[in-house]
């Protein structure tokens, strides 16, 4: 039952264990006002809070029995004497009781939907492209990864007559009702791309479709470029999305811009195309909000600067290596922090 465990893992995966419960049970507001306090203090309000919000997403029969059992388990012992006889009488261990029984609930819901998720998964992986295309005049690469089991980033290819479509988007929030509503964007785009006369037709259109049939309070942000087949600029269209870098000789990084509004906010959202044109080894990054907001130990982004600077050095590499090179840059960041966000990353370069 303990063979897996390893006890010089162990330290590690317990302050990393730690360091997640306190950013998913403390909100960001709580995190600051921890911050700017004195120690005392902070080790006062940590347990309460933490407390609070542990209570808060049990469900209302869950947060009741959480609660006796630990009034069980610090109040109810009691010695009294009935006339000539000491009583004593402990009722902790009906605290532990209690509290296992809701821990074998919780465990048995996390247990359910792992294996929906797990579904899930299997569908969004066969959703993804499973090979970089072949594309003339340019060298692409791509690569996604989930902070959780699914996630709400889109990377994918289309083929159209004459060009190939890259798309990469992110959707607002992370898990299955991401990963549900990048479904749709995804499926959405594949259906109005071949028969769209321009770039910000697919835009106006993706954006109807995604207010009129998307959630509250959820959006997605969307970078698709189509890559000529015989050669020439590229149209990139940008819905709020991080702006791609084109990375030049010389090491010149260029962001661009402009871009428009995020889908599924305001049905009368409008849509510009750019266009980009490289030169013979340029190279172009696509990225979502997960590389340049990834964040360390140390509550440190990795930043839209240290990915500048590490641009020009992607440069002089195939994108196969130069992704990879990237990838190992944000690992090494990170070090034993877990990511809180998805990552996904496309690098097209022009071949010499």
């Amino acid at each position: 039952m303990f063979n897996e465990v390893r006890a010089q893992e162990l330290p590690q995966t317990v302050r990393r264990d730690l360091r997640a419960l306190y950013h998913f049970y403390l909100d960001e507001e709580r995190r600051a006002d921890l911050a700017r306090m004195g120690r005392v203090r902070r080790a006062i309000w940590i347990p309460l809070w933490f407390l609070k919000s542990l209570l808060l997403k049990l469900t209302p029969q869950r947060r009741l029995l959480l609660v006796i059992a630990l009034l069980l388990a610090l109040l109810a012992r009691a010695d009294f004497q009935v006339r000539s006889v000491q009583v004593s009488f402990d009722a902790s261990p009906w605290g532990f009781l209690i509290l296992l029984f809701v821990l074998a609930l919780e465990l048995k819901d996390k247990l359910l939907a792992r294996d929906e998720i797990a579904i899930a998964r299997q569908v969004q992986l066969a959703l993804l492209p499973s090979r970089d295309p072949e594309v003339a005049g340019f060298a692409l690469w791509s690569h996604t990864r989930p902070a959780n089991d699914v996630g709400g980033d889109l990377v994918d290819y289309i083929e159209l007559p004459g060009k190939v479509g890259v798309a990469l988007g992110d959707v607002a929030g992370k898990g299955l009702g991401a990963a549900l509503l990048m479904a749709k964007l995804q499926a959405t785009l594949r259906a109005i791309a071949p028969g769209a006369s321009s770039l910000d037709e697919i835009g106006a259109r993706l954006n109807q479709v995604l207010c009129r049939d998307g959630l509250d309070n959820r959006f997605a942000t969307l970078i698709y470029a189509e890559l000529p087949a015989e050669g020439g600029s590229i149209a990139l269209l940008n819905a709020g999305h991080n702006p791609p870098l084109v990375v030049r000789a010389g090491g010149v990084v260029l962001p661009l811009g402009p871009d428009g509004l995020p889908l599924g906010m305001f049905p009368e959202s409008t849509y510009t195309v750019t266009r980009v044109d490289l030169e013979p080894g340029d190279l172009l990054v696509l990225y979502s909000d997960g590389l340049v907001e990834a964040r360390n130990s140390a509550d440190e982004e990795f930043g839209f600067e240290r990915l500048t600077r590490l641009a020009p050095a992607l440069r002089e590499q195939q994108p196969a290596d130069g992704g990879g090179r990237l990838l190992g840059e944000v690992d090494r960041f990170l070090g034993d922090v877990r990511p809180q966000d998805d990552l996904s990353i496309v690098l097209i370069r022009r071949r010499d």
